[in-house]
């Protein structure tokens, strides 16, 4: 938490909301145990981050207790998310929501939805999630971005190395943009990603996205995937151009890696915020 008083709810811009919930997950578990492991491993970082030149808590940054898990259905949980960060939002706050498995992404989404029309969505996931149902559940963390299309929304993905045959008959029939990693290395600027998103972005984030040499503490790694410098470039373009809203950051499974992936994860959230806010006033 930061310094007094910049970690108090009526000084926050900012609000993290931990949802430590991994009930559908189909590889390896362990994904509740994110949200914890981020904040935790956020202590060591230093305030200042050099590369985008200001101390981004100074903006102010309170951190919420946890969603509290009902194992009712995945759907129930994902209603219990919507109603939770939709209090938030609604009070004008910038939203980190810190997962747990990727279908959490569904409920922050959605209270997004409901107070920026016209919001569009940057996907950075290893797997398409674009099943309409999976092991009898529409809620399932293989169907989040389907849910979130549900709405009919521009989404983008990017770090997409893998999928099921109807996922990729779908995103070839929706037509859905796309770009693997060996794509996005290819492209002369990024104004193709850019230009598919609309003046709101909500950006949700699958770590696995990133190549699992750097990120392996997820359940469902896949090699190959973006680099630390290509996520924050790309960040920082969108950031440049459009508003980004909100975001999330899911699939951290920290008993499956090193140290160094949850810090890197405390490190991917602060340095969203600060791309997404700009520098602190007075600053």
């Amino acid at each position: 938490m930061p310094p007094y008083p910049y970690g108090e709810y009526e000084n926050a811009r900012v609000v993290i909301l931990p949802v430590p919930y991994d009930s559908t997950v189909t590889a390896r578990g362990g994904a509740r145990d994110g949200p914890d492991a981020i904040i935790t491993n956020s202590v060591d970082m230093e305030l200042y981050d050099v590369g985008l030149g200001f101390e981004t808590y100074l903006h102010g940054i309170y951190t919420s207790p946890p969603v509290a898990v009902t194992n009712e259905s995945p759907e129930a949980m994902i209603n219990r998310i919507h109603a939770v960060a939709g209090e938030f939002v609604e009070d004008g706050k910038f939203l980190v929501t810190l997962g747990g498995e990727h279908t959490i992404a569904v409920g922050s989404f959605r209270a997004h939805r409901d107070r920026y029309p016209g919001l569009s969505v940057l996907a950075i996931d290893a797997h398409a999630d674009l099943r309409d149902e999976y092991q009898d559940t529409r809620y399932n963390h293989a169907c989040t971005l389907r849910r979130m299309l549900d709405d009919r929304v521009p989404l983008v993905q990017v770090g997409l190395r893998s999928a099921a045959v109807e996922e990729a008959q779908f995103i070839r029939d929706y037509p859905l943009p796309f770009f693997s990693p060996r794509d996005f290395r290819k492209l002369p600027d990024l104004s193709r990603i850019v230009n598919a998103l609309s003046e709101y972005v909500y950006v949700t984030i699958d770590l696995d996205g990133i190549d699992s040499g750097e990120m392996p503490a997820v359940g469902t790694p896949e090699p190959g995937g973006l680099r630390w410098d290509e996520v924050s470039e790309l960040m920082e373009t969108i950031a440049a151009s459009r508003r980004i809203v909100g975001f999330d950051v899911m699939e951290l499974s920290p008993d499956l890696g090193p140290k160094a992936a949850s810090y890197a994860a405390a490190k991917l959230a602060y340095r969203m915020i600060g791309l997404a806010l700009g520098p602190p006033e007075g600053s």
